[in-house]
């Protein structure tokens, strides 16, 4: 896999902010770019997944959203008020997803890509459907990982999860090391082996970059602000690809149900076992129908 070291885009976006960002593969494959979710930063894609992609002839490129790794944080924005916004009072919102994928189109231009190929995991799939929906002609196709429309009903959390989830920010790199494996632990696959030591490895990672729980509560309450999507999702016309756990403990399996269903012709593929992570077994066959999917836009744009 051909790597690109680590770089910075500068003045992205409408918001004029800078996106840590690396390339790998192929710079004249198709673009695929990999849009994180909550809290997580471009390496939450595992290397090894990102090489299941390359290796099947795609240019990887995975990025830190805003207020998370080395992109830019908003430290001056107001202190999100998470119980506010789930009262329904969302005055501390610093942006929505709207914002966020405005970024991303912001880092399309920086990298000089008309287009790409979108594949956006939980946060990042609403990142993605928002693209779609905003920005229709920079989305070359669309693949939703454990997302949901942001409708009220569907995609809801299991309560036991949010009670492992919740607390206070941790205090310095090992108990955040520890409260990740927790985490990963109650929200991964039951149905395939957990791997703690690249799970810690990841993690240590990550706060060694950067660590800022107000920046991920920033992103929360965009997540919050920004609504449900199902009817705008109706208007999509990319190709869809919409891929879930059935036994995803974080955002319920009626989540992508919900998306797949609102999203004219989108594929549904449902994975019995997996949870709220990329379980290793599950890599090759999670790249290869993303390949699948590039190939059918790739195909249906040439003919077209």
């Amino acid at each position: 896999m051909t790597v690109v070291s680590e770089q910075r885009a500068v003045n992205v976006g409408p918001a004029g902010i800078e996106v840590a960002y690396e390339r790998l593969g192929d710079p004249q494959a198709p673009p695929v770019l990999l849009v994180m979710g909550l809290a997580l930063q471009m390496y939450g894609w595992p290397d090894g997944f990102c090489a299941e992609l390359t290796g099947r002839g795609m240019q990887v490129i995975r990025f830190d959203n805003r207020d998370c790794g080395l992109s830019s944080h908003f430290h001056d924005a107001p202190v999100p008020d998470l119980a506010a916004a789930r009262r329904g009072d969302l005055s501390s919102a610093s942006y929505d997803l709207s914002d966020m994928a405005a970024d991303t189109v912001g880092l399309l231009d920086a990298l000089g890509l008309a287009s790409a190929h979108v594949v956006g995991l939980s946060l990042g799939g609403a990142i993605g459907q928002t693209m779609a929906i905003g920005h229709p002609d920079r989305v070359r196709s669309l693949t939703s990982l454990m997302s949901t429309t942001g409708a009220p009903g569907v995609g809801r959390p299991d309560p036991g999860v949010l009670g492992v989830l919740a607390g206070p920010p941790a205090a310095n790199r090992e108990e955040a090391v520890e409260r990740t494996v927790r985490a990963v632990r109650v929200m991964g696959s039951p149905g395939f082996p957990f791997d703690e030591a690249a799970v810690r490895e990841r993690a240590a990672r990550a706060f060694d970059r950067d660590y800022d729980p107000l920046g991920v509560a920033r992103q929360a309450l965009a997540s919050l602000a920004s609504g449900d999507r199902t009817a705008l999702l109706a208007g999509v016309r990319v190709p869809t690809l919409v891929i879930h756990g059935a036994d995803d403990p974080v955002c319920d399996v009626s989540g992508g149900r919900a998306t797949a269903a609102a999203v004219p012709d989108a594929e549904l593929a449902v994975f019995e076992g997996m949870g709220h992570d990329l379980p290793r077994e599950l890599w090759p066959e999670i790249a290869s129908r993303i390949t699948a999917l590039v190939g059918r836009a790739e195909r249906a744009a040439v003919s077209g």
